[in-house]
């Protein structure tokens, strides 16, 4: 018995040592993971960072403030130059019920003109007689939700500052009340006199245009540039732009087919769609050269569609998929302010101008 209490013994200290050093080998090994992921992180954010700076510098010229002066007094706002002629985007809310246009360049203040507005949209068009710098223009279409981005501004009429900040997502509506077409929700904070900014992904390339703010400058919402190019189209080729449409009302479809719940629900008498053959019962497939998987999905190819142009729509009637080529007519919002170009709620609101006493 004692033989066997001593070998217990022996083997309960071993046993302890084993466990002390496998203890001793895990919170090592715990120390390096968590050291090699805080080094990890450090380098991660400094890399973000010099992202950040590279771009601020390399665009940050092409970003300007621009001063006005409309019937409440003096505001402040920002624009960017898109091509080296002198034209530059701003917000609607910055460069249209305003005179006496001017823009800070290379410390100087240099006159400008209001070219175009259009409200349904929020945006506006100034120009400068003079070479300007200019920002490259992305593509918005590729963004994915966490996609990182930066904007350059002035907020609260401070001196030109960068924000950093991710895509949070893409939205028809704010809270209940639908876009002209499809935003992006950035998770990037916002302040008065930054409506007009360029957002840019890492590529420094302009993929939207600051519009309007939510939850008191805590993120914000952006007009694709794809969307604003279109505008800026339109204008270029008629010195106007032309929203468009076709006339013909969308519900959704007691179920999918060939992957579109978008289903005609009326014809309008009167419209470009009248004569086209399309009718009611009709799931809709595509408009022009964007799929439609959903009735909501006609906002977008509606936005898209410039009156005059002929547009092609695709159908399946029955089991039969047709093609109806339309001459788009000019949209009834192009006359009146649209259902919502920037939100006017009382949490979702046009970026804040900054204005002198």
């Amino acid at each position: 018995m004692r033989q066997l209490s001593g070998s217990n013994g022996r083997t309960v200290s071993r046993s302890q040592s084993l466990f002390n050093a496998v203890t001793r080998f895990f919170l090592a090994l715990g120390l390096v993971f968590w050291t090699s992921t805080l080094r990890a992180q450090e380098q991660s954010a400094s890399s973000i960072s010099r992202e950040v700076k590279e771009i601020f510098e390399r665009s940050a010229r092409a970003v300007v403030k621009i001063r006005a002066v409309d019937e409440h007094g003096k505001l402040a706002g920002t624009g960017f130059f898109i091509d080296p002629t002198g034209t530059l985007y701003t917000a609607f809310s910055v460069g249209a019920d305003a005179d006496d246009f001017t823009i800070e360049l290379d410390g100087k203040e240099v006159p400008a003109r209001q070219v175009m507005t259009d409200r349904r949209s929020g945006i506006a068009l100034l120009k400068v007689d003079m070479p300007t710098p200019a920002l490259p223009v992305g593509k918005s279409g590729g963004l994915e939700v966490t996609a990182p981005v930066m904007t350059i501004g002035f907020p609260l009429d401070l001196p030109k500052s960068p924000s950093y900040g991710m895509i949070a997502g893409f939205d028809r509506k704010f809270l209940g009340r639908y876009f002209s077409t499809t935003h992006l929700r950035v998770n990037l904070p916002t302040q008065r006199g930054e409506a007009g900014a360029p957002l840019l992904n890492f590529k420094g390339e302009v993929v939207g245009i600051l519009v309007s703010s939510v939850e008191n400058g805590s993120a914000c919402y952006a007009l694709p540039i794809d969307a604003a190019e279109k505008i800026r189209t339109d204008f270029v080729r008629f010195g106007e732009v032309r929203h468009g449409w076709i006339g013909i009302n969308v519900a959704e479809a007691p179920s999918p087919l060939e992957g579109s719940r978008a289903q005609f629900s009326e014809i309008m008498p009167g419209t470009p769609a009248a004569e086209s053959g399309a009718k009611p019962g009709d799931i809709l497939l595509q408009v022009g050269k964007t799929p439609v998987h959903e009735p909501e999905d006609v906002i977008d190819a509606s936005f898209f569609i410039t009156a005059g142009d002929p547009v092609p729509i695709t159908v399946l009637r029955g089991n039969e998929k047709m093609t109806f080529t339309v001459e788009a007519g000019f949209h009834p919002a192009a006359q009146r302010p649209p259902v919502v170009a920037s939100p006017l709620s009382p949490q979702a609101l046009p970026l804040g101008l900054d204005r002198t006493p």
